[in-house]
């Protein structure tokens, strides 16, 4: 517990947290808005409830202000609270505000203003208004003349950036906070807004905002347009380059690595056209764009295959005596010939073992018809020699009397193969 005696007026008031009952709150106020300052008896018992500023001049007694300052108005006034507001509040308003109540023995309770002032408009500056990509950049976001000092947040898109603060205390007591930010830029932070967001008491949701400007080097792509597939010898080719930059490039290059491109080769713009491929324009092409920023550039490897052939069907001969000559030829591998791929030769198995299989059947059918037909013409010859042939008067008879005695007779028998 603690006494305060006022010697002039003779009285002493004493304050104890035991024997305290009269209560008051802090308030804390926006420069220009209202001030509302209670005093709050818990039992009172008629005694005089006063209300003083901070250079304990009399505001109100009771229900009477002494004070001739009209910004201070009667609220509330009965036996258990005084009430009083200020409008307009300024910050020579801020300060401790005393409420009194005469008892036995006098009692006294504190009430803190604190005037809160937002901070003025944010200000961001950038040290560059053109960045190129991969260059370091620093913005400041300054927010000036606020009580208490501000907090600064720094957001580039969805992403939140760490700043270094300042703070500089100025002559009318009021704060300026500077926050600097650096940080490396890349081509997907064009067009993105860097914010700066100001946390105050006094106010919420202040920032200010620059969208970054940054260019890049252009990204190039080839695109084959013609063919889809495989890239085949007497066949046609059309490329195009297609780049993108800022700024924007205005024309792309195109040439052969380590060689010329064809003298019949034709380049529209973007497009390189050339006709009639044969092997000797296999190689690396390459599309190459540039800007002010920087120079890229695509390759196309061109593999020519061979045009495409045909398998000519296996014939076989009649005879007894065949030779069967079969050609066979290995097809091109149906792979394409995309930039960057090799170009390698596969032999198609299953068009092999078709031919392979034709020829065998063919053979086995010849040799079963040549059996069946030697079979089915086999001779068979008998020689008879009947007695008493050489005494028969003519032929008929002879071959009758040959007859008759075909038992007896010897026989032979010849095979002609």
């Amino acid at each position: 517990s603690w006494i305060y005696c006022r010697f002039s007026g003779l009285s002493c008031f004493v304050a104890a947290s035991s024997l305290q009952n009269l209560v008051t709150d802090n308030v804390s106020v926006v420069e220009g808005e209202m001030a509302i300052i209670s005093c709050r008896v818990k039992d009172n018992d008629d005694s005089v409830i006063q209300l003083l500023n901070p250079n304990r001049q009399t505001i109100y007694f009771r229900d009477m202000r002494p004070l001739k300052d009209a910004r201070f108005q009667l609220v509330n006034f009965s036996d258990n609270e005084l009430r009083v507001s200020l409008s307009n509040v300024s910050l020579s308003d801020e300060g401790r505000y005393v409420c009194q109540l005469y008892t036995d023995p006098p009692q006294e309770a504190y009430a803190d203003i604190t005037v809160l002032i937002p901070p003025g408009d944010p200000i961001i500056e950038a040290r560059d208004e053109v960045l190129s990509e991969g260059n370091e950049t620093e913005m400041t976001c300054t927010a000036m003349s606020s009580k208490p000092a501000a907090a600064i947040r720094w957001m580039k898109g969805d992403k939140e950036l760490p700043g270094k603060p300042k703070v500089e205390l100025t002559y009318d007591k009021m704060y300026t906070v500077t926050s600097r930010l650096t940080f490396t830029v890349s081509k997907e932070d064009d067009g993105l807004p860097v914010v700066c967001i100001v946390d105050h008491p006094a106010v919420k949701g202040f920032q200010a905002l620059k969208y970054l400007e940054v260019q890049y080097k252009p990204e190039v792509k080839i695109v084959v347009e013609f063919p889809q597939g495989l890239t085949r010898e007497g066949e046609n080719l059309e490329l195009t380059c297609q780049a993108k930059g800022k700024p924007q490039p205005q024309r792309v290059n195109w040439l052969k690595v380590d060689d010329d491109v064809p003298s019949h080769a034709v380049i529209t713009g973007s497009d390189l056209y050339i006709e009639n491929l044969n092997k000797s324009y296999n190689g690396t092409y390459r599309c190459v764009a540039a800007n002010s920023v920087g120079e890229s550039y695509d390759d196309y490897i061109l593999y020519v295959y061979d045009a495409p052939t045909t398998t000519p069907i296996p014939t076989t001969a009649t005879t007894s005596t065949t030779i069967i000559t079969t050609t066979i030829s290995y097809p091109e591998a149906n792979q394409d010939s995309r930039a960057g791929e090799g170009a390698p030769r596969t032999v198609d198995h299953a068009v092999i073992g078709g031919v392979v299989a034709v020829v065998v059947f063919a053979m086995l059918c010849l040799l079963i018809v040549l059996g069946r037909y030697f079979a089915r013409h086999k001779g068979t010859y008998f020689t008879h020699e009947a007695k008493g042939a050489d005494d028969a008067a003519d032929a008929d008879t002879a071959i009758i009397n040959a007859e008759g005695g075909h038992t007896n007779s010897d026989e032979k028998k010849e095979y002609y193969i």
